[in-house]
């Protein structure tokens, strides 16, 4: 939890960049995305699938240059 207060002469903006850079320290928003974007790993089937994926395509392209 990240608590910020306003000392008594100090200006929003001054108190706004304090609250941000708190933020960035505690690293909040760095977990949340990761966990917003993050991927469950491949299934040795799937990865296999998309080796002989890649590999059908690669041949495909290398088979298309000569012609």
């Amino acid at each position: 939890m990240i608590s910020v207060w306003k000392n008594t002469k100090e200006s929003f903006d001054r108190f706004l960049s304090r609250f941000d850079h708190a933020v960035q320290r505690s690293r909040v928003v760095r977990v949340l995305r990761e966990r917003r974007y993050r991927k469950k790993p491949l299934t040795r089937r799937l990865q296999r699938q998309a080796a002989l994926k890649r590999e059908f395509y690669r041949t495909k392209r290398e088979k298309m240059k000569f012609y």
